[in-house]
């Protein structure tokens, strides 16, 4: 497969490959880059690359964030894995995934793809909300793969505490067992969307066709793998790279719209998440940003150039070189 032109115009390309879990099944992936040389600012030494990870319900679009790690030295690629974003089938159930481990085959082949393109050292690896939660798991079984893991808003454990995920796993294993697909009638919210699509009160392009308003139906066997990926994080994972969490400094998760929804998390609970970072690993830097939406890189402009310098910063003292 050769890269072609991207959705996001004429300096991205991406790819469509297929990987086979350890089940056997193909899965459907699409690789993202930036093409080499929009904006790169390597010094001439060894190459370097990061891998970003999207959210569920969603893909990469962020041209920004792209930008970003390309001034930084970096070349960077996006992977939109299977049942999401340019990667979405008609005939499969999006965003659906039984185990959260179904994703590693998928990163390993993006992985060697990289590498193909003569970038043979371990990626920078940055994960979104979940998959920022998928992107720990895997450096965790992937140790030496990973130089520097950087979280943006991960979803790293349930709202409130661990009794609400054990609570929540009680109800949804009987039927993930029975009727994996299940669809879960629980409250559907687009007030995430209305703060980042310049279609609603954002400033962002967000395709439809890729990340619909309402998110993807919560299916039971979905559920099930988050949880159990929750319960694994709270055990410790005990990652030895150095790793960045950037969270937003407040949450509001209500079921109706608020004002403060333009200036926190309307998404996930940051106080556990801030809590839960701490057992990722032994190196854990974590920042709060006052004024940040869910996706800390799609806030208001003054935010996330916080947001931006905060991470350059850390690159500095954390980057290989």
């Amino acid at each position: 497969m050769q890269w072609q032109q991207d959705i996001l115009g004429e300096d991205f390309e991406s790819q469509t490959f297929t990987a086979a879990g350890p089940d056997g099944v193909g899965r459907t992936a699409t690789l993202v880059r930036l093409r080499p040389g929009q904006g790169n600012a390597s010094d001439g030494g060894p190459r370097r690359a990061v891998l970003f990870l999207h959210g569920w319900s969603d893909y990469f679009f962020n041209v920004d964030l792209a930008r970003f790690w390309a001034t930084a030295g970096y070349d960077f690629y996006a992977l939109d894995m299977h049942n999401h974003g340019r990667s979405l089938r008609p005939e499969s159930p999006g965003g659906y995934v039984a185990d959260l481990a179904a994703y590693d085959a998928e990163i390993e082949e993006a992985a060697r793809l990289i590498r193909q393109e003569g970038i043979p050292g371990p990626l920078v690896l940055m994960g979104h909300s979940t998959g920022g939660l998928v992107a720990a798991l895997w450096t965790s079984q992937h140790p030496e793969a990973v130089s520097l893991l950087i979280l943006n808003s991960p979803w790293l454990e349930m709202h409130g505490s661990s009794l609400v995920r054990r609570a929540a796993s009680s109800m949804v294993r009987p039927v993930a067992r029975l009727r994996p697909q299940a669809v879960l009638r629980l409250p559907e919210r687009g007030h995430y969307w209305r703060t980042i699509s310049d279609a609603a009160d954002g400033e962002w392009p967000v395709d439809e066709r890729y990340r619909p308003r309402l998110a993807f139906p919560v299916r039971a066997g979905w559920l099930r793998a988050v949880l159990a990926g929750h319960a694994r994080v709270a055990r410790g994972l005990d990652i030895e790279a150095p790793i960045l969490v950037l969270l937003s400094k407040g949450s509001a998760n209500g079921l109706l719209w608020s004002e403060e929804m333009r200036r926190t998390d309307a998404v996930l609970d940051v106080n556990i998440i801030s809590t839960r970072a701490l057992a990722l690993g032994r190196t854990v830097t974590i920042e709060r940003i006052d004024g940040a939406l869910h996706d800390v890189f799609l806030s208001p402009g003054p935010v996330r150039s916080d947001a931006y310098f905060r991470l350059a910063r850390w690159l500095r003292a954390y980057g290989e070189r």
